[in-house]
């Protein structure tokens, strides 16, 4: 880059009247001078100029340089990919005291593996494959139930899903209660509600801290024609707070034909202390609704949860549940209990648990189990 300053016109100004005066033993007049300046300042414009011109060629070429860069990055978040494996085994060995029957019995604490394939095809467009399927330890350690199989689209108008899927009854509902390392828990929950719902259709959007999620299930061999399921959510979640609230109206099937329907109301509340203590509760009113002449009646669920690091490794869980079906003695299955679980976890993938379990009847033989269990989980991703 050339640079012309005062103190160079000035040398080769001086060097032009040295040079004459040693050639030219002419006179030297004031028009020479002003003669030779202007070609002097002629020649330095010129080289301004120049100099100007390389300056725009070297930004010009940055900028073509940095739009290369930013092109080829854009095109590699457009079409970045991210492949997920992943799986939990939870063998459990338990002392059992059912129905006056006293046993021994190693069960699987729902162990399941799974593969999850992302795709980020555009600027906030984003397509998911989803498979999960469960390992049950406790028969064989036989594999492919499936869990969950589903595709999923994330755009700036929200999520839309379609497959096997987690309803909202489950995720804002039952999923802030499911601390324990059992395969009814949550234990009032399990014996009717839903955990995944095959032929459903999901749309999810998120917006200042809310999610809302609907959903419906299409099943055609089974039930009504059209809709079988619809369930409506609302969650809320801040700082380790969680508040939500669902609606669930479903078919009531027997055989094949629909008998009636059962409608849910439900709401849950958890929070997180910086302390390390951990409350969650999750309730559910149920009428089920028949069309049959059979009677209609109204039941419930009620799980509550607390949880609390004794230390950095250790975690005490304390559980209280309540289940009513609205049959009468002949048929009821009330039951409620408690379970507390010590746990330790020395590292993040691996824990050991220590648990004791009561469910009491109201009509049917009580239940008390002490078990130990393992949970091992391991998870690999690879980004391209």
């Amino acid at each position: 880059m050339i640079k012309i300053n005062g103190f160079t016109c000035s040398f080769i100004l001086c060097l032009s009247i040295a040079s004459s005066a040693c050639w030219g033993q002419e006179e030297i007049t004031l028009e020479k001078l002003k003669l030779q300046l202007e070609i002097l300042q002629k020649k330095i414009v010129q080289l301004e100029k120049q100099q100007m011109m390389a300056t725009d060629s070297l930004e010009q070429a940055t900028q073509i340089r940095e739009e290369k860069v930013s092109k080829i990055t854009s095109q590699k978040i457009e079409n970045s990919q991210t492949t997920k494996i992943y799986g939990t085994v939870r063998p459990t060995f338990g002392y059992i005291d059912e129905s006056e029957n006293s046993k021994a019995d190693v069960r699987d604490a729902l162990s399941h593996a799974g593969v999850k394939v992302t795709s980020e095809f555009a600027k906030n467009w984003r397509a998911t494959l989803h498979g999960e399927w469960g390992i049950d330890l406790s028969n064989n350690g036989d594999f492919g139930k499936a869990r969950q199989v589903y595709v999923a689209l994330d755009s700036p108008l929200g999520r839309v899903g379609i497959g096997k899927q987690r309803p909202a009854q489950y995720l804002f509902i039952a999923e802030y209660v499911d601390i324990f390392n059992h395969s009814s828990s949550p234990f009032a929950y399990d014996p009717e509600s839903l955990f995944f719902v095959d032929n459903l259709l999901t749309y999810q959007v998120e917006s200042n801290g809310y999610t809302w999620i609907a959903a419906a299930q299409f099943d055609g061999d089974n039930g009504d024609n059209y809709r079988d399921l619809l369930n409506l959510g609302v969650s809320y979640d801040h700082q380790g707070l969680h508040a939500a609230f669902t609606y669930l109206t479903q078919d009531a099937n027997t055989n094949g034909s629909t008998i009636g329907e059962d409608e849910t109301y439900a709401a849950a509340f958890a929070y997180d202390f910086e302390s390390g203590l951990y409350l969650a509760l999750g309730y559910q009113d149920k009428a089920y609704q028949r069309i049959n002449g059979d009677r209609d009646r109204n039941g419930h669920t009620l799980d509550l949860s607390a949880a609390y690091w004794l230390s950095k490794s250790y975690r005490l869980k304390l559980g209280y549940f309540d289940f009513s079906d609205g049959f009468d003695a002949s048929n009821s299955y009330d039951f409620s209990g408690f379970n507390t679980t010590l746990e330790w976890l020395p590292t993040p993938y691996l824990r050991f648990h220590l648990e004791y379990l009561q469910r009491d009847f109201q009509y049917l033989t009580d239940f008390s189990s002490i078990s130990i269990g393992f949970r091992y989980d391991f998870s690999t991703q690879w980004d391209y």
